[in-house]
């Protein structure tokens, strides 16, 4: 199983307010992505963290725009006139990651915009199981489209995997919840807890980390590589969610209160 995988064709713009300088890109399915690259400052594993916990989320039925591979060929690259961009695009040359680009979006405003608060708890359940640090009231991450809400940017989640060696030490850490875009409209996070967990199972994470590109697990050219071979990698983050879904105790408590 992939993700689909398109053909970019004309790189439209980029969004400068992303700090890893994401990009609006037409493709050969005639469809528009926003587009994180491979070759940003982030690195692949901000892409691995986009696929893991935007496919998760949809698995949990939340809602998630399209991701697509989107390859990149250098020409494209090079015929950018601006230099920062041809940089960026020269070095991320093969295959990125693209978002379904939702024209006419709003970012999210917890002042104003107001969504379920169901749908609230489940999203900030499903921050705190992955640690995603970056939806915070300050930066919600988070678009209001046809009046509905929808998650975007996961790259800074999964927190534990830019240093293996102490991964094991994260499984047990608390999520601070308190600047969480939703905290203040989620309704019981002991109740999305009941909802969620039981759908987070090994197959699914197996089938979320089967969807990873196996050049963003494994970088054969680099002497610091976590991981000898894809499978390996996919293995450990498997286990690692795992063994953080079933300590619940560690880090659900530091949710409650917070609404």
């Amino acid at each position: 199983m992939h993700l689909p995988s398109v053909t970019a064709l004309r790189y439209v713009t980029p969004l400068r307010e992303g700090g890893s300088l994401p990009g609006v890109v037409e493709a050969d399915d005639l469809g528009t992505y926003v587009v994180k690259f491979r070759g940003a400052g982030q690195g692949p594993k901000a892409l691995i963290a986009e696929v893991v916990v935007g496919e998760l989320a949809r698995r949990l039925g939340l809602p998630m725009p399209e991701l697509a591979q989107v390859e990149f060929g250098e020409v494209l690259g090079r015929a950018e006139p601006d230099p920062e961009v041809q940089e960026l695009l020269v070095n991320s040359t093969g295959l990125n990651l693209g978002m379904d680009f939702l024209p006419g979006s709003l970012g999210f405003d917890p002042r104003v915009h107001k969504v379920d608060p169901g749908l609230a708890a489940r999203v900030l359940w499903l921050d705190a199981l992955v640690e995603n640090v970056d939806r915070t009231w300050r930066n919600p991450n988070l678009l209001m489209w046809h009046g509905s809400l929808w998650l975007i940017d996961h790259g800074a989640s999964l927190y534990f995997h830019h240093n293996w060696t102490s991964a094991a030490n994260a499984v047990l850490r608390p999520f601070k919840a308190a600047d969480h875009a939703l905290a203040g409209q989620a309704s019981s996070i002991v109740g999305a807890h009941e909802a969620l967990a039981p759908l987070v199972t090994p197959d699914v994470l197996t089938e979320v980390l089967g969807l990873v590109p196996d050049g963003w697990l494994v970088d054969p050219h680099s002497w610091t590589a976590d991981f000898e071979t894809p499978d390996e990698a996919r293995s450990a983050y498997v286990t690692h969610l795992l063994a953080r879904l079933e300590q619940p105790a560690a880090w659900l408590p530091s949710l409650e209160g917070v609404s």
